[in-house]
């Protein structure tokens, strides 16, 4: 479990643009199918915010996550704000994350303790 890098973004869609927002995450998730990296990766969906839960093997798994979905990321920040961006992982991982992610309002949270299955 100390490789698993977890992303948790969190956004708002604006007034009228849930059905714009949803197109968006059918590409989110038909690009993210393809990366061998991605242990999950799923959407939920309460009033007007939407919640991307998603998991990658290591910094590695996620950046290449991250450059794969650049352009339905840029259209989902065009219907809809990022109000709460969590990285969940252990502190090697998301040392490798810091720099390359310095840009964004990142919420970083370091592995303490689990299990896994």
């Amino acid at each position: 479990m100390s490789n698993i890098v977890s992303i948790h973004p969190y956004f708002k869609v604006h007034a009228g643009q849930m059905d714009a927002a949803r197109a968006v995450l059918a590409t989110f998730c038909e690009k993210t199918k393809t990366e061998p990296g991605c242990l999950y990766y799923d959407f939920t969906v309460n009033g007007d915010v939407v919640f991307c839960r998603e998991a990658y093997v290591g910094a590695a798994g996620a950046l290449a996550h991250l450059a794969n979905v650049s352009a339905p990321l840029a259209e989902m920040l065009k219907v809809s704000d990022l109000i709460r961006l969590e990285l969940h992982g252990s502190a090697a991982e998301l040392s490798q994350l810091k720099e390359p992610l310095a840009a964004l309002p990142v919420e970083w949270f370091i592995f303490e303790c689990g299990i896994g299955r």
